[in-house]
């Protein structure tokens, strides 16, 4: 019979060295340099199975006593010794309190669990923000206090019903996050998730409406207007009016002109390189600058102690909101977002620039992914022709009509101008 019992409480402590120290009948101490360079001893039981060789993990010393480890190492041979495998009871059981856990938790609880454990993973703040506020606003009243194991298509579904017809796109959301939330409480692996789509709400909510209603398009300027709205906001003062400037020039998003860092700048290559943990399709954008563009960061102060190109009054970068109210004040009423929207219309309809020029400088995401392997150089060279005619047809024949927007002549919503 293989002797057992070789370790003894006072070996296992001066135990430094990496490697292994079989204690007998499977049981191993195994001890390794951790990142600080100290010794790590972890317990392992070694066994076979259908002449299968496995490997169980018992816990770490000094957690775990030598007396202990034994113990979890006589407990793994017996089940082993009954033809069970000792590892998949061990998983059998974690699922089955899973289970029980989940039967007892309610949809509240599993959605807080549930945002801390991801929202880490999420690129801005407001997308936390959208996540609490619509499943405290409509799933909450409804889920709140129900065990996650309890809800049903039919709880699901007075949820959603009421604002699919008129909030689609939102209901849409809802019903994915409130998936998530049941999928990751980890119900009952046999049971359908009463939230998922495909095969079940599908046949029960209207479809037509997620077409219809799903994509809301952004007001957004004719571009044949943009040469004169660019006169009036150079007549503004203030970091959020070249801010605008710049986010126009660039066709940027808004998130990505209020970010923009100074050592994002490559004056001398004339390009702005925005790290993609700004970028909608999370991939690094290289946008190539115009003299415009380049003059605007030129007259802009820089902070020794503030990495930010646009700074705020608070000496932080420039908030979301401070770019539309810009445009509110001189009685503008499209979007931020939607200059995009009037650099892709002007580029389609007077350039001849090709396509996936065009899509690139937008720094947008391609799913064909024939045309995204032929899409993948940057094509700078190219964009920057691009951006340099835009630049030219941006700032226009100048004209001496140009009707102010602000002040005595702030233009009303109804066309007039008072």
């Amino acid at each position: 019979m293989a002797r057992t019992n070789r370790l003894t409480a006072v070996k296992v402590a001066r135990i430094n060295k990496p490697g292994r120290h079989a204690d007998g009948g499977g049981l191993i101490l195994q001890c390794a340099t951790g990142a600080d360079g100290s010794p790590r001893k972890s317990w392992i039981f070694r066994y076979e199975v259908g002449g299968r060789e496995r490997w169980m993990g018992l816990g770490a010393y000094p957690d775990v006593s030598v007396a202990e480890a034994r113990g979890k190492a006589a407990d793994a041979r017996r089940l082993r010794d009954q033809g069970v495998d000792p590892l998949e009871e061990r998983k059998r059981q974690s699922a089955a309190q899973a289970l029980r856990t989940a039967k007892s938790l309610t949809f509240r609880q599993a959605a807080v669990e549930y945002i801390r454990q991801h929202e880490d993973g999420w690129r801005n703040r407001q997308h936390r923000h959208q996540w609490i506020t619509t499943l405290r606003q409509y799933a909450e009243p409804v889920l709140g206090n129900i065990a996650v194991a309890d809800i049903d298509t039919d709880l699901v579904l007075r949820v959603l019903r009421p604002i699919w017809a008129t909030k689609t796109e939102t209901a849409s959301r809802l019903r994915a996050r409130i998936e998530a939330i049941i999928n990751y409480a980890v119900v009952d692996g046999d049971r359908a998730n009463p939230a998922r789509w495909k095969g079940h709400l599908e046949h029960k909510l209207d479809k037509r409406l997620r077409k219809v209603r799903g994509v809301k398009h952004l007001a957004a300027m004719p571009y044949a207007t943009v040469p004169t709205f660019l006169t009036e906001l150079r007549l503004q003062q203030g970091i959020a009016a070249r801010a605008v400037e710049f986010l126009i020039l660039t066709a940027a998003r808004t998130g990505e002109v209020i970010g923009a860092r100074w050592n994002e700048i490559d004056v001398g290559g004339r390009l702005w390189t925005v790290p993609k943990n700004r970028i909608k399709s999370h991939r690094q954008h290289v946008v190539p600058l115009s003299d415009a563009a380049l003059a605007i960061l030129d007259m802009l102060p820089r902070e020794a102690d503030n990495p930010h190109i646009f700074v705020g009054t608070r000496r932080h970068k420039l908030g979301h909101g401070a770019l539309l109210e810009l445009l509110r004040d001189i009685g503008c009423t499209e979007s931020v977002h939607g200059f995009r929207s009037s650099f892709r219309d002007w580029a389609g309809d007077c350039t001849g620039h090709p396509r996936d020029v065009i899509e690139a400088a937008l720094a947008h995401a391609i799913e064909d992914k024939s045309e995204a392997a032929y899409r993948r150089g940057t094509a700078i060279d190219k964009r920057r022709l691009l951006m340099a005619d835009w630049a030219r047809f941006c700032e226009g024949p100048a004209s001496a009509d140009v009707v102010p927007l602000r002040g005595r002549g702030r233009v009303r919503r109804d066309g007039a101008i008072d």
